[in-house]
């Protein structure tokens, strides 16, 4: 197929030149519009495309040209494999023309430097024509970016770059040198490279090793990886929502599944009915949303309870697990002190008896438990016979009253690990001494290995991270439910004013140490406040409390109202409408340090003269949440909930209540800023 495209000469749509190119379409132009003209192609006559603007079978616009490009190329999923990664393509196609205003370059940069921090390519596992725009938006402002690109300031956009330089720097160089500079982009500048290698449609990921530049901060590898064929799994328990600690994992396993062209799967660990519920279930996979997390599908530890109980039923049989009826603290002790059950020589037809009655949830059966049948000596006393299978009469949230035995986490997570084809299972180092034990029960079970890869738990000071203390904290009323801002969950912390580039970041600076780490929260806050402070709109406002009316001397006689930036170095805040008059709101604090007839400076004013005027519950925080009156300006009406503003020489915060009606207020939390506790809450 060969495309015509027309445009002016002083502009030529770089993204669709080079999409066509890359995707192998002929594509000839035409640079004969008259300045400021939109590109366009025109289609052969009949031709229907649907979601395309079509005027008289002719596509303009270059977003329009690269969405045609992209649904007619043979390449894999260079629009999107569904409507989900289209979606999003779509968002980055209108998000690459920021790059046109001079002012906005670096806000742009580093907006897009902040989504790669664990993230190969812009959407999806695919090159797409996301891609292809932003690339040429950053290699068509020519010095200004090669400029950045030799600085170290925009790592993870450089490494993406250079990237997708390597696998088309035929045609790519070809493209800029035609159009932005003779000499193309020169050199990918990472390791040992030499020059560009790649070009075209070339792609032989399996023979290639991994460039160095696309490790982003951890600079770790998985052992025995090969690109293309890692599957990993998130595998969460529905028993509350994520947490700053589980987020750690989320997004470890979503680096490792991007940078090694793998899967991720999330699978629910639903093994526990007593503590499981579908509002758990729907919330974490909203917390995923919210983190990034990109899946390839969603499964559940339940899909594989028949396969489970047969699995156990098969160790009984052949002597490698028995039924034991020992009371709990007696087996605890025992374990502990390397004492075998009287159960453990059970013969096969005892222990299946056993088996039934637990199947059946009879009295008889809820007195005993499954256990491995490995050995009782082992100095690692997680292999000291563990629990596979107890009885649990409680309904499930999927399955309902159907079972009324239930695996145990260390017996479910290696087969169903195994069994959907994980690769490597990543786990806390705290769990270290049963790798053992999960590498044993998977020999028992004649099923493959899976390899584990341990990462530090995290932990952060003053803070819980037990879901079963969470747990009590929203049942006893002493939160306002699992979003509170006050707790660390992923939604009341993103509540509170934390962007998810921030944590990214937060966790990305750890490293891939697997000792254990007692994080500060003013770090993971002070990331925060130098993400949103050169973007969030400017309000002022005044504490209600003991607030005083100022008359200035020189100001207006009648009111009048100027428009002026909500940030005044960064215009996509917008505007603000303030009024000027006579009498002002001031602080009580700022009225008492000024005295009548000095001169005061305003700020978007200029000056002034004034007339006149241990158990986790012994060690809880009494007073965690304060709430301050304020009077703010006009504007803070047109606030939207999630907005995140800065209150003028008070701190951050973000909107969480806005304006409904004159007899509501809007609610703002207060944003840490890492260095100090704000004033208001």
């Amino acid at each position: 197929m060969a495309l015509n495209v027309s445009f002016s000469v002083d502009s030529p749509p770089l993204s669709v030149i080079a999409a066509a190119k890359i995707a192998g379409i002929r594509l000839s132009t035409d640079p004969s519009l008259p300045p400021g003209s939109d590109p366009a192609i025109r289609l052969a006559s009949g031709v229907k495309r649907s979601n395309l603007r079509l005027i008289r079978e002719v596509l303009q616009g270059t977003d329009t040209l690269l969405r045609h490009i992209g649904s007619i190329a043979a390449l894999p999923n260079f629009y999107g494999q569904d409507r989900l990664e289209a979606e999003q393509i779509d968002k980055w196609l209108e998000f690459s023309l920021v790059f046109l205003s001079g002012s906005e370059f670096e806000n742009a940069c580093s907006h897009v430097d902040g989504h790669l921090t664990l993230r190969t390519l812009l959407v999806g596992f695919y090159v797409s024509i996301a891609d292809i725009a932003i690339w040429s938006a950053l290699a068509g402002t020519g010095q200004r970016w090669e400029s950045l690109r030799k600085s170290k300031k925009y790592q993870n956009l450089v490494r993406w770059f250079n990237s997708i330089l390597t696998e088309h720097g035929d045609a790519l160089n070809e493209v800029i040198g035609a159009y932005v500079g003779k000499r193309g982009l020169g050199k990918v500048h990472v390791g040992n490279s030499k020059g560009i290698v790649g070009g075209g449609n070339s792609k032989d990921s399996s023979a290639r090793a991994l460039p160095k530049e696309n490790t982003a901060g951890f600079e770790v590898d998985l052992p025995g990886a090969k690109v293309g064929e890692v599957r990993l799994r998130f595998a969460p328990e529905p028993s509350g929502y994520l947490h700053i600690g589980h987020s750690k994992a989320a997004l470890l396993n979503t680096y490792f599944a991007e940078r090694y062209q793998g899967q991720l799967l999330i699978r629910f660990d639903d093994t526990n009915p007593s503590k499981e519920s579908s509002e758990f279930v729907d919330n974490v996979l909203k917390d995923i949303d919210t983190l990034g997390v990109t899946y390839e599908k969603v499964t559940y530890t339940s899909d594989y309870f028949d396969d489970l109980m047969k699995m156990a039923e098969k160790l009984i049989l052949v002597g490698k697990a028995y039924v034991d009826d020992t009371p709990r603290e007696q087996m605890q002790k025992e374990r502990m002190d390397g004492i075998d059950s009287r159960c453990r020589n059970k013969t096969v037809e005892e222990n299946m008896a056993m088996w039934k009655e637990m199947i059946a949830g009879s009295e008889r059966g809820l007195q005993c438990c499954v256990r491995g049948k490995l050995d009782m000596q082992d100095p690692n006393k997680s292999l000291r016979d563990p629990v596979y299978y107890r009885c649990n009469l409680d309904s499930h949230h999927r399955i309902g009253a159907k079972y009324k035995v239930y695996p145990t986490y260390d017996f479910a997570c290696p087969f169903v690990d195994s069994v959907e084809g994980i690769t490597h299972a990543l786990r806390a180092s705290e769990y270290h001494d049963r790798n053992a034990q999960y590498h044993r029960i998977l020999a028992d079970m004649a099923l493959r290995d899976v390899q584990i890869y341990e990462f530090s738990r995290l932990n952060m000071v003053y803070t819980l991270l037990s879901k079963r203390k969470l747990l009590w904290f929203v049942q006893n009323g002493k939160v306002d439910g699992w979003d509170d801002p006050r707790f660390p969950t992923v939604q009341g912390i993103v509540r509170r004013g934390l962007k998810i580039e921030a944590l990214v970041q937060f966790i990305l600076q750890q490293g891939a140490s697997k000792n254990l780490n007692l994080m500060e929260w003013d770090k993971l806050w002070t990331i925060n406040k130098k993400i949103i402070d050169p973007v969030c709109p400017r309000h002022t406002s005044v504490i209600e409390e003991k607030s005083v009316i100022l008359i200035l001397e020189n100001g207006p006689e009648k009111p009048f109202v100027r428009i002026i930036p909500r940030h005044k170095k960064y215009e996509p805040a917008g505007q603000k409408a303030t009024t000027y008059t006579k009498r002002i709101w001031l602080d009580h604090v700022d009225a008492s340090s000024i005295t009548e007839g000095e001169e005061v400076t305003l700020m978007d004013w200029g000056n002034a003269v004034l007339e006149e005027g241990e158990d986790f519950l012994d060690n809880l925080n009494p007073c965690t949440r304060r709430e301050t009156l304020a009077i703010g300006d006009a504007n803070m009406r047109n606030l939207k909930r999630g907005e995140i503003i800065q209150l003028e020489r008070k701190g951050y915060y973000k909107c969480d209540v806005p304006f409904l009606r004159p007899s509501n207020r809007v609610v703002l939390f207060a944003i840490p800023d890492g260095r100090q506790q704000a004033s208001l809450n």
